[in-house]
């Protein structure tokens, strides 16, 4: 037997490559992906050898990962429960995807990944694997063994040699990729527990925000971030420029209890400085650009397409349909936006396109040959046929 496990060289995943290994005596490959967490990954390969892996695969994804999976998911504006703006759940099918692609490659029989039952990681993994390879067999460890927590595991890596620098439980969670990081677990589990400033990655606390603020022109083709500030960028250094331009503003931080798909709520600090600026950016362009009824057609899809890409559901026909018109939607969303940065605040204060839908003369207060005020009245008493028909009725509520 052989199996793909997504390995990232931590405690958790070190011992699944032994744990896998002996359990079902299966030859173990590993699939590190940068996605953008900003780890060392040298050595990660000899570490997952040194392990008990035949082979370890470490690649970098983030340009894919920007390109196919953030900027699309960023045209949608899709935010999870009005706060969350999806950093982890976008990662996971670039993640699936490409443990499957090597699964092809290598003839493996399983793929196998560290998510615990509780989480939505597990269900996204899955949800991917099996769209796009239906007879795949996945192998999940934290739904299979015996071990209750860290410190099994640590007992674990001592008895079988297994190097891991971890001794202790860490007081949280993180995982951070190049849209955002998370915190969960150990001290947030408390939903009063403030979060520590000090354990901040991506943004400052706002005690240590620039203290003047800053301006920042971002431009757009076709609802996708081109350049900042008249650089053109790659998708993947685009979102590192913003990252480091929001930190020093402590833009993108949010605290949130969220509703977890598989039924329970779970409280998570996100930080997402790029991402908070495009998505008030990207908006503030498409006010001048889309149309109205286009727009609010699409805006009443948005919590329907957060929850696909938060349930794992990339790879579904469903997020595909949507996608397809998402995009077309976009156009003629083509132009720059200027935001203000200043003490953890966004602000959209200029935009232009020269597929700009706003016409100046006919918005003016001021001249009237563009528009005819008397033609109000008209659209009024029309709107207003049915409720002055049911206020002479005998259903009259008022």
């Amino acid at each position: 037997m052989k199996v793909i496990v997504a390995y990232s060289g931590g405690l958790d995943t070190s011992v699944i490559v032994k744990w896998v290994k002996d359990v079902y005596n299966a030859e173990v490959i590993g699939f590190c992906a940068d996605v953008g967490q900003e780890e060392e990954l040298s050595g990660v390969e000899e570490k997952a050898i040194a392990t008990g892996a035949t082979k370890c695969y470490v690649e970098d994804l983030t340009e894919e990962f920007a390109r196919d999976f953030i900027f699309p998911m960023m045209q949608a504006n899709a935010i999870y429960e009005g706060n969350y703006l999806l950093g982890t759940s976008i990662a996971r099918p670039l993640i699936g995807k490409r443990l499957i692609e090597i699964a092809r490659q290598e003839g493996a029989d399983a793929i196998c990944h560290g998510a615990t039952g509780k989480g939505n990681d597990q269900i996204r993994f899955e949800l991917t694997a099996y769209a796009l390879e239906p007879n795949i067999k996945v192998i999940a460890p934290w739904r299979e063994w015996n071990f209750t927590g860290r410190m099994d595991l640590v007992e674990y890596a001592k008895k079988n040699g297994i190097p891991v620098s971890t001794t202790a439980k860490k007081p949280y969670s993180m995982d951070r990729n190049l849209l955002h990081i998370s915190f969960e677990g150990g001290i947030l589990e408390d939903p009063w527990n403030e979060f520590p400033d000090e354990i901040a990655v991506m943004t400052k606390p706002l005690s240590e925000a620039a203290d003047t603020p800053e301006d920042v022109i971002i431009s757009f083709e076709k609802g996708i971030p081109v350049a900042v500030n008249g650089e053109k960028l790659s998708p993947a250094n685009l979102m590192r420029k913003l990252n480091a331009i929001g930190k020093k503003h402590a833009v993108g931080r949010v605290d949130i209890v969220e509703n977890r798909f598989v039924g329970m709520k779970s409280r998570g600090v996100y930080e997402t400085p790029g991402g908070t600026i495009l998505h008030l950016a990207h908006r503030g362009l498409e006010e001048i650009t889309m149309d109205r009824e286009v727009m609010h057609l699409r805006d009443s899809l948005v919590p329907k397409y957060a929850d696909m890409v938060y349930n794992g559901f990339w790879y579904a026909p469903e997020r595909e349909m949507l996608q397809a018109a998402i995009t077309h939607s976009q156009r003629y969303v083509t132009g720059d936006v200027r935001v203000k940065l200043f003490k953890g605040a966004c602000h959209v204060t200029g935009r232009r396109s020269e597929y700009s839908l706003y016409d100046e003369a006919v918005a003016s207060f001021e001249g009237a040959d563009a528009y005819d005020h008397k033609d109000a009245a008209g659209f009024i008493k029309l709107n207003a046929l049915r409720l002055r028909v049911r206020a002479r009725s005998k259903q009259n509520e008022y």
